[in-house]
């Protein structure tokens, strides 16, 4: 994908964070500056606001599963999905330099890492753990205030980011755990960065549907009628409509002009038709 020499990537978190690293990665040989914000509201809301800048927001981790409040920012945005990016997310235990795993008595980080590294924890007794509003703002503040006796729990490129030593490594129980990220671009910019129609294989749509017997089933027998692969589907309630649902949809092709006739088919059957974006899938 071909980018400006210099592009703004929105993130949310401080600089270290996860989606820090992710942005790098993806846009690995060009030039980028990255925008935090604490939430991902403000992201979306700069996005609107500055139509130059890019985002990237996480979608679904294979532990956690779908992060459901962003598929509606996402909906409710103007953005679109130009790309993805696939990331394993391995935590390590950090420390100030010259400290030692067993000097340390407090571990600091964000709920979510502190239960994924639940097992390595429970060998160290030793360790008080408290909850932290975010992995890599945790090892930023143990280097600001130089705390001895803490460590943080991260990814590897904050530990190095805030100049701390890596005390463990690959501390997560599961080590299969990956996040999948969309890359968001305002409408106009995403028509400048898009691949060519013949080298999209994948896109992200919502819809909803009317009540009536096998209404979702006939969507899916039309998409598989040509050959379609729906590689992930998500409902979600409609606020004030009971018991109705929008459905998010991934579906995967091998032929652009296959999957623009599948559109054209299932358009008459579906309300609040959107196309979130179309773009190349990740593949490691």
């Amino acid at each position: 994908m071909s980018v400006n020499a210099i592009d703004k990537v929105t993130i949310q978190g401080i600089a270290g964070c996860y989606h820090d690293d992710a942005a790098r990665n993806y846009f690995k040989d060009r030039e980028i500056e990255i925008i935090p914000f604490d939430t991902f509201p403000h992201m979306f809301e700069a996005m609107s606001r500055d139509a130059s800048l890019l985002g990237i927001c996480a979608i679904e981790n294979t532990i956690a599963g779908s992060i459901l409040p962003n598929h509606e920012l996402l909906r409710q945005s103007n953005l679109t999905i130009i790309g993805e990016y696939k990331m394993r997310i391995s935590h390590v235990l950090c420390a100030l330099p010259g400290q030692k795993i067993e000097e340390i008595t407090e571990v600091n980080s964000h709920p979510m890492a502190l239960m994924q590294c639940e097992a390595f924890l429970r060998t160290q007794s030793q360790m008080k753990i408290i909850e932290k509003f975010d992995t890599a703002g945790s090892a930023m503040e143990i280097m600001r205030d130089k705390l001895k006796g803490h460590a943080a729990i991260c990814g590897k490129y904050a530990a190095k980011l805030y100049g701390l030593d890596i005390l463990a490594e690959e501390i997560e129980t599961n080590k299969r755990n990956f996040t999948r990220f969309l890359l968001l671009a305002d409408p106009l910019r995403a028509t400048e960065l898009k691949p060519r129609d013949e080298q999209l294989d994948k896109a992200s749509i919502m819809f909803t549907l009317p009540h009536s017997n096998g209404a979702l089933s006939k969507i899916l027998t039309i998409f598989s009628f040509y050959d379609l692969n729906l590689s992930k589907i998500q409902s979600l309630p409609i606020i004030g409509r009971e018991w109705e649902y929008r459905f998010y949809v991934d579906l995967t092709f091998d032929s652009f002009v296959r999957y623009r006739q599948a559109l054209d088919a299932v358009r008459p059957l579906l309300n609040d038709f959107k196309i979130l974006g179309e773009y190349v899938e990740f593949k490691s």
